[in-house]
């Protein structure tokens, strides 16, 4: 199942993966250039899945590439920084690019760096407002330092994704 990852520089796409895939908090990740790949095994609902995500690059400069890579994408998650409203500003023109090719595409629309408390700035009632708007199935907050809600979110997705299936 390919699934994207779709947010601004810096939400923490690379690190929400490298927490699922290898278990772990990385605080030093690079800029993403373009799109970067990773596979991860899971089991759900008793159904071996195969999780083919692609970690799209945030930066402004390297959008017009994503487009040509969301063929086939079976599901997506459309990040933001809790702490940094201004990282809800491009969401309609990411959820044009990852909804190019399906424009029913399920979209969990996710909420980074919980673990901040104390410097969150965007409310659970705002960011729903934006989950609604945009037709997302569903919002969670999520730490990649901790791992809070780091596998469910994965999870989520990938049912919703095999009953679209009708799995």
């Amino acid at each position: 199942m390919k699934i994207l990852t779709a947010g601004e520089g810096g939400v923490g796409k690379t690190t929400l993966l490298h927490r699922l895939v290898e278990g772990k908090f990385s605080a030093s990740t690079k800029m993403t250039i373009g799109v970067e790949f990773y596979l991860k095994e899971t089991i759900i609902d008793e159904q071996q899945c195969t999780l083919q995500l692609w970690d799209f690059g945030g930066q402004q400069r390297f959008r017009f590439l994503l487009e040509s890579y969301v063929l086939g994408a079976k599901g997506a998650l459309l990040m933001f920084d809790l702490t940094r409203p201004m990282t809800l500003d491009n969401l309609e023109q990411w959820i044009n690019i990852v909804r190019k090719s399906d424009p029913n595409l399920p979209v969990i629309f996710i909420g980074t760096k919980n673990d901040l408390a104390e410097e969150v700035m965007v409310d659970d009632e705002y960011a729903e407002s934006f989950k609604n708007h945009y037709n997302l199935f569903e919002y969670l907050r999520i730490s990649s330092k901790t791992g809070e809600n780091v596998q469910k979110a994965f999870d989520l997705l990938t049912r919703m994704i095999l009953k679209r299936q009708n799995f």
